[in-house]
């Protein structure tokens, strides 16, 4: 990542969930802002920057409860995989994860897919689809000056991966995912979770049992 761009790391919503914002020219790229919409929206506008797009890693309430009140706040667009696309637009209102948030979320602005590229000044992102813990979960992998940095949502924790208990979760689908992350990610890599502190790829290939687990099946 260069310099002269900078992440900012938020908590928001009722289990305080990371929320990011790459900011970036300035510009800013919000990251699954779990609630607290118009907070996020002020913060932002106190930085001096402007909310260029709003990103759902997947569509739990817990990542895009927040991302109404941003969106009439700060007029970016919000963007999310389409298989989650349904589970977000009502995710105020989902028996299997009954969060108090603020609102259910909008219809995406646009659907997000394998292989899109984000683009964000001088920095991009490249989708890549993660599912398995939702069947539309994705993760944001940095390019150009945001070169070493991935927003992995709840497919990749510190030591851990995300759950996949839940309507449309997939252990088996999980592990392919967290396995393309392992294979395709730099040591150098920061991975930014969902939950919990931030890692390196380095990190996860020496320690996450997971990570390691998926890798061996993976080779086999």
């Amino acid at each position: 990542m260069d310099d002269k761009d900078r992440i900012l790391h938020l908590l928001t919503g009722p289990i305080q969930t990371n929320t990011y914002v790459y900011a970036c020219d300035g510009k800013a790229m919000v990251v699954d802002p779990a609630g607290e919409g118009d907070r996020v929206a002020a913060l932002l506008a106190d930085e001096g920057l402007e909310v260029s797009l709003i990103v759902g890693t997947h569509g739990h309430p817990d990542h895009v409860g927040g991302v109404a009140a941003l969106k009439r706040a700060s007029g970016a667009p919000f963007l999310l995989h389409a298989a989650d696309a349904e589970a977000a637009r009502r995710c105020a209102h989902d028996p299997s994860i009954p969060l108090p948030v603020d609102g259910d979320a909008p219809a995406p602005d646009r659907l997000v897919a394998e292989g899109d590229v984000l683009e964000l000044g001088s920095a991009s992102f490249l989708v890549v689809e993660t599912p398995g813990h939702t069947p539309g979960g994705v993760c944001l992998i940095g390019r150009g000056s945001a070169a070493d940095v991935a927003f992995v949502g709840d497919t990749l924790f510190a030591g851990s991966v995300g759950r996949t208990d839940l309507p449309g979760g997939s252990a088996r689908t999980l592990m392919a995912s967290v396995a393309r992350l392992g294979r395709e990610l730099g040591d150098a890599c920061v991975v930014l979770p969902g939950h919990g502190p931030e890692t390196t790829m380095a990190d996860e290939r020496r320690s996450n049992p997971y990570l390691l687990r998926a890798l061996r099946h993976d080779e086999a």
